[in-house]
């Protein structure tokens, strides 16, 4: 199984503030939905919560500590446990929050990120990530258009 994280972050890591992302990016939720779609995706509590319903297309994993069912979901108390749901499967996606992601960095293979070209105030960031580890195996830059505001880049990370 490869375990695969996705996420989009500014130039100082930032990924979202009071639960909510910073920038509205139509073609990379697209891109999200392009490669997360017919695959299981893992995420926290919190992240399901500011996405409101589980994720059309795709089994949803939600990890949390709270004792709660979801519908809709599979809920879980940890990433292992969540990872040991789907052991079966080709490719799993965690798609955040920062403690998840925070938490599975150890354990991924690949990184979809999305680079936003600007800094942002947030309250929530990724993990810095270590050049020694991870080399590009994907490079893709994208100007600012009449639907997407910020300029961006879309960059495959594979662990050494």
């Amino acid at each position: 199984m490869t375990v695969s994280i996705v996420v989009a972050i500014s130039e100082n890591h930032a990924i979202g503030k009071d639960n909510k992302l910073l920038w509205y990016l139509p073609k990379d939720l697209k891109h999200f939905k392009e490669i997360t779609s017919g695959h299981t995706v893992i995420m926290g509590r919190k992240t399901y919560e500011s996405v409101g319903k589980p994720l059309p297309n795709r089994r949803n994993i939600i990890i949390t500590r709270q004792d709660i069912t979801i519908e809709g979901c599979e809920v879980v108390s940890s990433i292992e446990a969540a990872l040991k749901l789907c052991k079966d499967e080709k490719e799993v996606f965690i798609v955040g929050g920062a403690e998840i992601y925070k938490q599975s960095m150890h354990l991924t293979d690949r990184i979809y990120l999305t680079i936003v070209h600007e800094t942002f105030e947030a309250d929530s960031f990724f993990p810095e990530i270590d050049s020694r580890i991870w080399k590009k195996v994907h490079h893709e830059d994208h100007r600012p258009d009449e639907k997407n505001s910020l300029p961006f880049s879309f960059i495959t990370l594979e662990r050494y």
